[in-house]
């Protein structure tokens, strides 16, 4: 049995599941690593493409019952947020009402920065790892900016002008919910044993930290290995392992939130 499993090529998930990949624990079936952005992915999973998918917390709501959250996996946690970053300092609503370039409309960082400035300019979708590029040509006033983008934002001159997981932890006291493994309705005869695969994976990861190096290397956008140590520390952590009680309280509140201001 081979399930189709999406998830993105950023230095944390291919840490995370590079054991599961490459059949290092035991599981009732292989997987076929789908490699795809996570706005990508989010739009793969409103068509309910992939048996196993990342999914932004975000974009969860509109899956519907299509899919159900595994435990593990996750990606969540204190000091994680995307941040709001310009050429020069300012304030959040200042940026927020200028041309900003956002990762993706269904990413979870998209909808903190609905949240946490509710009055927005021009929104401009670029993929992520674009972002920084267009704010320095200036084709954008200010970029919310993700993954291995909030290591490397100084060396591009940039400054930030806000921390939406500060505002949301401040908000709220829980840790930021960006994105979760979830499985598609189909497969729930064999979800369980997925939900295991993929913790065995986390778990090996954290056992065997040098195992992944190169399956790392060879798919990051990155070519710093200090960034991308830095990245994997940062997005994977014992939420990943078990996404957690107060794991599942913050997703609940992001998407109570997130339907309050619909």
């Amino acid at each position: 049995m081979k399930l189709a499993f999406g998830f993105t090529p950023c230095p944390n998930d291919a840490f995370a599941f590079h054991a599961l990949v490459d059949g290092l624990v035991p599981a009732p079936f292989e997987v076929e690593p789908v490699l795809l952005d996570i706005e990508e992915l989010n739009r793969s999973a409103a068509r309910a493409e992939l048996e196993l998918t990342k999914l932004s917390f975000g974009a969860a709501a509109a899956v519907g019952d299509r899919y159900r959250l595994l435990r593990s996996g996750a990606a969540l946690g204190r000091g994680v947020g995307p941040l709001v970053v310009a050429r020069e300092a300012g304030s959040l609503e200042q940026a927020a009402a200028g041309r900003i370039a956002v990762p993706g409309r269904e990413t979870t960082a998209f909808l903190l920065l609905r949240l946490a400035a509710p009055t927005l300019g021009e929104v401009v979708e670029l993929r992520y790892d674009r972002i920084l590029d267009a704010v320095v040509a200036g084709e954008v006033d200010a970029g919310l900016i993700i993954h291995e983008s909030r290591f490397t934002y100084r060396e591009h001159g940039l400054v930030s002008v806000a921390d939406l997981g500060a505002w949301w932890e401040g908000e709220t006291s829980l840790p930021v919910p960006l994105a979760g493994i979830f499985a598609r309705s189909d497969l729930e005869p064999v979800a369980d044993e997925a939900e295991a695969a993929i913790r065995a994976s986390v778990e090996y990861a954290f056992a065997h930290p040098e195992a992944s190096r190169d399956y790392v290397r060879s798919l990051s956008h990155e070519t710093s290995d200090e960034v991308c140590a830095a990245h994997i520390a940062l997005y994977v952590n014992e939420h990943s392992v078990d996404i957690g009680d107060e794991g599942l309280a913050a997703v609940d509140r992001l998407l109570g939130r997130a339907t309050a201001a619909a």
